[in-house]
């Protein structure tokens, strides 16, 4: 009877020693000092990364380029239609060169042959920097023929910036706008800064001769190649 008594009394020990030894294998690992609070190791930051360096522009880049501060100087009137047209014959003429060197190459220019055209390019950056920040200034004034001038070069600026016009095309159409501004100006200085009737109808006869210029040297089959490359 002692025995039986003693054999069931240590039944629930047992039962709660093993619960309790099952409850202590499921908690968490206590992290050690060396692993918790301020003694913890601080993070390595990344390595900062430098910028890559910009590769130089192409040959196409730099056409573009100044095709695009050209326009941007005939459209704020920094340029005239006469140095317009010096710079586009200038412009032209490197087109010319570059075009022939790469028929004579299979496509492609030799290094001497970059050179030669970056150093030509350098020189019209210059002079195109010139002539927008010279005294010369294209002034149209707020008269109907004025506004006709200007609405004249807007139209070329606009061509010249999206490739409808090459350089050629723009040299023409601007030696035409500087005939007629020269023959506003000097007609004006005859007559006490006016314009007569006659010389009004003439202006504007002239001007929509140039106008229909603008138009199908913009819708022809040649345009300012993009940079590509």
């Amino acid at each position: 009877m002692k025995f039986t008594w003693m054999k069931w009394c240590a039944l629930p020990v047992a039962v709660l020693l093993a619960a309790s030894m099952a409850m202590a294998q499921e908690q968490p690992a206590q992290s050690s000092p060396s692993q918790s609070g301020s003694s913890a190791t601080p993070a390595t930051p990344a390595p900062a990364t430098t910028p890559a360096a910009q590769p130089k522009p192409t040959i196409a880049q730099r056409k573009e380029n100044q095709q695009d501060r050209i326009a941007n100087g005939v459209k704020s009137g920094q340029l005239t239609a006469g140095e317009t047209a010096n710079l586009e014959t200038k412009e032209a003429a490197i087109n010319g060169e570059t075009k022939a060197d790469r028929a004579a190459n299979g496509g492609k220019l030799t290094s001497a042959e970059k050179t030669q055209i970056n150093q030509q390019q350098n020189q019209m950056s210059k002079q195109i920097y010139d002539d927008k920040h010279n005294a010369n200034a294209q002034h149209y004034g707020n008269s109907e023929v004025g506004q006709r001038q200007e609405n004249q070069q807007d139209r070329i600026a606009q061509g010249v910036k999206s490739g409808q016009l090459t350089a050629g095309e723009t040299a023409k159409l601007e030696n035409q706008q500087k005939g007629i501004n020269q023959q506003v100006k000097a007609d004006r200085a005859a007559n006490g800064g006016k314009l007569t009737s006659g010389e009004k109808r003439q202006v504007n006869k002239e001007q929509n001769a140039a106008s229909k210029n603008i138009y199908n040297k913009k819708h022809n089959a040649k345009t300012q190649p993009k940079a590509k490359q």
